[in-house]
């Protein structure tokens, strides 16, 4: 990158530690106007510390924020937006009961008056949003329900309304982390729009393929440091890996030594959900020592129907078969003695406690062991557990008494697998295990999953990216609109049979 270049944002030499951590040392960026920048690193290498000080939700200890070549201060969200800055969190946190335009305009709707009364302008607020969404071309009925949108149309209301804000330059972080292969091409589509109107945007992704696509620069960060930036046209998927983890990586997966047996540990028979728009009649088996892909698009119902094998959802009519004896898993609790365990997608919905420390969040699913005389605790018990769970999963932090929001979300995703390991479970289904988190993440737990297999553990693992599906299962289940639409042999199969399957029952 060129040093006379123009930019819209420069943040120089930026600094930031918390008790025990240093976040960011001397960490730069520049962004050139109507680009797409590049974010990029493994969990815990600084990227959201970095754009939480832009966006105004940490100070810096050291270093200057500079707009258009003019410094400023940004102490909130709101003094960021007043500058033309706006941030789409991961996370999506819309207000699911009301309309479109309303979350759009949150907090600002227009008005009119009516006598010394001031009321909100529907109809203002209406045009207001077609406007809106005409210029990014967008197709969404701006009196429809959030809960009724999917969430690409969600993403790209979030979009709308960081734009709305008059923003120079939006922060992505992870936006395509629940999205199909169509919704991400749409998604490329709305950013080109921005960048021909002269905004910059900064995209934080883990998906080598989608940044090689869609970004013009490249900012690659390592253990609170920049390594580098350079023009996304010079680099390789390869290039990429190596400088985010300071290593060449000859192999994303990991050598598997699991040879699964002929015994179903697992037998499930005509699982059929009583919604009419959710599964039916899904029957398959799970052997020991094996891991079993289940793939399929975006409302295939994958998740569902593991949800009810773990007690989560109830049936209409099916029923399951463990070491050849029926089970009832009609409760999360039942499922647990059958030596199940379940880690969810939603890490941060469903699986941890945020505010509880790590401790706390690793041994939730056992903590009635701990139980001694006097219905007390042993503490004792508990942080030998917490501590060899820590050290097995090698999970980083500074100790088990910090709390786990605090954690990349890599490592929070080792505190959950330790939590359910501690159970001793014969059975693991794991949804999407490595969404969200970085290469060098994902092949640590990748290695947890090959040696829990080798130790005879069957797992089920839901993945939405197709090359973890042929790179870590011995059979891959697909599902179609709810449906069973075949089981291939890994080894013996394609992206293009599987997605022959996916696509078999869409209308």
């Amino acid at each position: 990158m060129e040093k006379n270049d123009q930019f819209v944002l420069e943040m120089r030499h930026i600094s930031k530690a918390f008790p025990g951590v240093q976040a960011l040392q001397d960490v730069s960026l520049e962004v050139r106007p109507g680009t797409v920048h590049a974010l990029m690193g493994e969990n815990g290498a600084g990227k959201s510390t970095l754009v939480k000080c832009l966006f105004g939700l940490y100070l810096q200890d050291e270093g200057e924020i500079l707009l258009q070549g003019k410094p400023v201060t940004i102490s909130s969200s709101r003094e960021a937006l007043d500058l033309g800055i706006s941030m789409i969190h991961q996370e999506l946190h819309p207000i699911p009961d009301r309309s479109v335009m309303e979350n759009v305009w949150l907090g600002r709707a227009p008005l009119r008056k009516l006598g010394k009364l001031n009321f909100v302008d529907h109809r203002a607020m209406k045009e207001k949003t077609e406007s809106l969404f005409e210029d990014l071309k967008l197709d969404i009925n701006p009196r429809s329900l959030v809960r009724d949108l999917s969430v690409s149309k969600v993403q790209s209301m979030e979009i709308a309304k960081a734009v709305s804000y008059n923003a120079r330059v939006i922060v992505m972080d992870e936006p395509s982390s629940s999205l199909t292969g169509h919704e991400v091409h749409h998604l490329f589509g709305i950013i080109r729009n921005l960048k021909e109107r002269g905004i910059s945007i900064i995209y934080i992704s883990h998906k080598m393929e989608e940044i090689l696509e869609i970004a013009d620069d490249v900012t690659i960060m390592r253990d609170g440091k920049k390594v580098g930036t350079w023009p996304a046209g010079e680099l390789t998927t390869d290039l990429i890996i190596s400088r985010m983890v300071g290593r060449e990586m000859t192999n994303r997966f990991p050598p598997r030594k699991n040879r699964p047996e002929e015994e179903a540990v697992l037998d499930v028979r005509g699982y059929t959900s009583p919604f009419p728009k959710s599964f039916q009649d899904v029957s398959f088996t799970l052997r020991r020592g094996e891991i079993l892909g289940v793939g399929g698009l975006v409302g295939a119902q994958r998740t569902e129907v593991m949800e009810a094998l773990f007690g989560l959802r109830s049936l209409e009519s099916g029923k399951v078969l463990i070491h050849g004896r029926e089970a009832d898993l009609s409760s999360p609790i039942k499922a647990k003695k059958h030596k199940m365990a379940f880690l969810t997608e939603e890490r941060r919905a469903t699986g941890i406690f945020p505010v509880l420390s790590v401790q706390f969040n690793l041994l939730a699913a056992h903590l009635a062991s701990y139980v001694g005389s006097g219905r007390l605790l042993n503490q004792r018990s508990m942080c030998r557990d917490a501590r060899e769970g820590i050290e097995k999963l090698s999970v980083k932090t500074p100790s088990s008494r910090e709390l786990i929001r605090n954690l990349s979300g890599g490592n929070q995703q080792k505190v959950l697998l330790a939590r359910w390991l501690l159970t001793d479970p014969e059975i693991l289904i794991l949804d999407e295990p490595t969404r969200g988190i970085d290469v060098g993440a994902k092949y640590e737990i990748y290695t947890i999953m090959a040696d829990l297999a080798s130790q005879g553990k069957s797992i089920v693992m839901i993945s939405s990216e197709m090359p973890e599906l042929l790179g870590m299962t011995d059979r891959i289940l697909v599902m179609s609109q709810g449906r069973l639409a075949g089981i291939v042999n890994t080894p013996e199969t394609t992206e293009e049979e599987i997605m022959r399957l996916a696509t078999k029952y869409v209308a």
